[in-house]
């Protein structure tokens, strides 16, 4: 059987911090071991005493979780945007609504366009990409110009209908390029990429060398090859 992956395999594959040549030589490995008819053998057995590979450990998933979540920080810089206020109740962090909305330099639209717009520069795609300090430098001069167009050309469809509320531009604008500036650093010659890809690693020595339950390297390393190779766990399909 010729295994195919499709191309939504291999993006979740490289989010996850595999390179297309790592992609390519695990599944030349099982395409290799399908023609020695190895194929049709059964990892049932194998997997109740082993971790079935990197992909699915627990352990690999909560700290790339922890590494990559995005969520709370946009979802912060959305309630300081709203003007919602920060309160502490039984040593939890709760967002209140500003008691006084008419002082909000942006109404709910500006936020919502920000939100959008902002959305764009921090997800998972770009922390994980691979930037030079040129590629940063240019594309935090294109944004800051953006979002300063943005809300320069739309204030008052945005909320700043005072003098006052315009006097907050300056500050969102460096806020939130500031916040954007900080996801392409962490990109910046693929570091992030680098630092995930090295929690793999240490996961899967510690698996490979006895952690977990799992078969000794020394012992069943060359039946163990192909039953642990990532590309066989992609959705399921190549069990």
């Amino acid at each position: 059987m010729v295994v195919k992956l499709t191309y939504e395999d291999v993006q979740e594959l490289k989010q996850k911090g595999y390179t297309e040549d790592q992609i390519n030589k695990a599944m030349a490995e099982i395409e290799k071991e399908d023609l020695q008819g190895s194929a049709g053998k059964t990892t049932a057995s194998v997997r109740s005493t082993t971790s079935p590979s990197i992909f699915s450990s627990q352990k690999m998933d909560d700290m790339a979780k922890y590494q990559l979540e995005l969520n709370d920080l946009l979802e912060q810089t959305e309630h300081i945007l709203n003007g919602d206020i920060v309160e502490i109740k039984d040593k939890v962090k709760v967002w209140k609504p500003n008691p006084h909305p008419e002082t909000n330099p942006l109404n709910k639209e500006g936020v919502r366009k920000i939100m959008l717009e902002l959305q764009n520069y921090i997800n998972r795609h770009i922390i994980l990409g691979n930037y030079d300090e040129r590629d940063i430098n240019k594309i935090m001069k294109d944004y800051g110009k953006k979002l300063s167009n943005l809300i320069f050309m739309k204030y008052e469809e945005m909320g700043m209908d005072s003098e006052e509320k315009r006097q907050e531009y300056t500050s969102i604008v460096m806020n939130v390029v500031n916040l954007v500036y900080g996801s392409y650093s962490r990109a910046k010659d693929g570091g992030e990429r680098r630092s995930l890809r090295e929690m793999i690693q240490q996961q899967y020595t510690h698996q490979t060398q006895g952690g977990q339950g799992m078969i000794p390297v020394p012992m069943q390393q060359q039946k163990a090859r192909g039953i642990l190779n990532p590309m066989r766990y992609v959705g399921g399909k190549y069990v």
